[in-house]
């Protein structure tokens, strides 16, 4: 046995059981150690980016680490986007990234770089692996370290010899040992409940949403008169019908700003204080006005259901009907935005988990998917785009059911390689690619930063129409099948044939250009 069939052997002894793989060299005995770990799933993905974002929605959905593979310093910069994404999303990953063998780093092979410099930003858990006969020790506490509380991102960085050198077979592998969440601090609690019970005040919930969350903020809102209000890019929420439903903090920080206007205290609840998503002259960063009080009761990450648990029995809030509202009904006529969203509602099926990144042409779905049937909904967490196809691939893999992935076309260029890991593995995912030909959202924002740009320059920048991207082709050519809709009814039946269809199938969805 050598270090690379104990490092597998221990991710499989603490239930870490799919790696999505990008290798090189320097991991070739892990790739040679899969045929004799038949508990371990290797997945490949073609770029990295790809695999860091598969992992992210492996774990929003299942709650536990997906591993990575990835190829030396190289390797994990190409995949670090999605790493972002998954550190704002606080989810357990773990990171095995191969590297130069121990004594081969002194002499400065072209691919040698300082790895731990690249996994610092991630602000999570780092250890280089020395020693063969520590390696099972180290990918244990790595898992660990995954687990948080809260969920983040642990690197092993694993030199090539210490992967084939030989360990002796330990009698067991060893066990991560994972930390409690912190309790509920009491004086926070009792504050929280004073100003609920006397101050307008906004219940401010991120992370990861249950409906079983959703429905205790509502008894507690109603009990007090306070607001429900969800962060703009939660991990993962339950949406639909039966569903509780919370405002969303808008993404426009002038709106936000007036959505929040009124509000004494705002209590944290697995959320940071909103902030703006960028900065904009004359408009404030800090969306909580002056001089309203913030309570941090739940840090994100935390145990948001113990915290709303404690809020219900505190002030003896009552049960609550679901809120119930009409079917959304299929349209038909031309392709826009409203009917796109309109569409997906429509059709839905229930328990399909939904990877959002629509972007500007999503700005109806909120609205259309209220009493949809019931699903989850995963959103941009880190603001990084080309997270939309990865995060489906890991969530499909996670939940062996319907995925459907909501991609607008500029983002879908960034990491489409996730579409041919798709076709390879059989996922039951359903892509539709939002074809505004334009980085729309980059439009908008231009004149909202207070820039001036009316020339042709300035134009090719934000403009994809030239050539026009046949998004259909480009994953037909990765092996999934596809269709293009160019009106309401074209996208309402191939939502519907897909989901009666085993396997992936990718929808072009023709929108009028945005901002064009």
């Amino acid at each position: 046995m050598n270090g690379a069939r104990a490092l597998l052997a221990t991710l499989a002894a603490n239930d870490v059981n799919v790696c999505f793989a990008n290798p090189g060299t320097s991991e070739m005995h892990f790739v040679a150690a899969l045929d004799d770990s038949p508990e371990m799933r290797g997945v490949l993905c073609l770029f990295e980016g790809v695999a860091t974002g598969a992992a992210d929605g492996f774990a929003r959905v299942s709650g536990r680490p997906a591993a990575t593979l990835l190829h030396l310093g190289p390797g994990l910069a190409n995949g670090w986007a999605n790493l972002h994404n998954a550190r704002r999303a606080h989810v357990p990953l773990v990171n095995i990234v191969g590297d130069h063998a121990t004594y081969h780093a002194a002499y400065d092979a072209p691919l040698q770089s300082n790895i731990e410099s690249l996994a610092a930003p991630l602000e999570g858990w780092y250890r280089r692996s020395t020693a063969s006969d520590q390696l099972a020790r180290d990918t244990a506490d790595a898992v660990a370290a995954s687990y948080g509380p809260p969920g983040r991102v642990a690197t092993l960085v694993v030199p090539a010899d210490v992967s084939w050198n030989a360990v002796d077979e330990p009698r067991s592998w060893p066990r991560a040992e994972r930390s409690a969440r912190a309790h509920v601090d009491d004086e926070e609690l009792s504050l929280s409940v004073r100003v609920l019970r006397s101050r307008r005040t906004a219940l401010l919930l991120g992370g990861s949403l249950s409906r079983e969350h959703l429905a205790l903020a509502h008894r507690v809102a109603r009990a007090t008169s306070s607001r429900v209000v969800m962060e703009t890019f939660p991990t993962i929420v339950d949406r639909g019908a039966g569903v509780a439903e919370p405002e969303r903090l808008n993404y426009l920080s002038e709106f936000a700003l007036d959505q929040l206007k009124d509000v004494e205290t705002v209590i944290l609840i697995g959320a940071r204080e909103p902030v703006g998503f960028f900065a904009y002259p004359n408009v404030a960063s800090r969306l909580v006005p002056d001089p309203a009080e913030i309570i941090d009761l739940v840090a994100p990450g935390g145990d948001v259901g113990t915290a709303l648990e404690a809020l219900v029995d505190a002030l003896s809030a009552p049960s609550l009907d679901a809120e119930r509202g009409d079917v959304p009904v299929a349209p038909t006529g031309d392709l826009t935005t409203q009917s796109f969203a309109a569409a997906v509602a429509a059709t839905l099926p229930e328990g399909v988990i939904v990877a959002d990144e629509s972007n500007t042409s999503g700005v109806h779905l909120a609205g259309a998917m209220r009493f949809a049937s019931p699903h989850r909904w995963m959103t941009l967490t880190g603001g990084a785009i080309g997270y939309g196809l990865p995060v489906a691939l890991g969530a499909a893999v996670a939940s062996q059911g319907r995925v459907l992935a909501l991609e607008s076309d500029g983002s879908m260029m960034y990491t489409l390689q996730a579409l041919w890991t798709m076709a390879r593995e059989g996922l039951d995912v359903t892509v539709v690619g939002l074809s505004n030909r334009s980085y729309a959202i980059l439009n908008f924002e231009l004149s909202r930063v207070g820039a001036s740009a009316t020339g042709t320059q300035s134009a090719r920048m934000l403009d994809i129409d030239d050539p026009t991207l046949d998004l259909a082709a480009l994953a037909s050519a990765q092996g999934v099948p596809s269709v293009r809709a160019t009106n309401a009814e074209e996208l309402v039946s191939a939502l519907e044939r897909s989901y009666a269809t085993p396997g992936p199938m990718f929808i072009e969805a023709v929108l009028p250009k945005r901002f064009g």
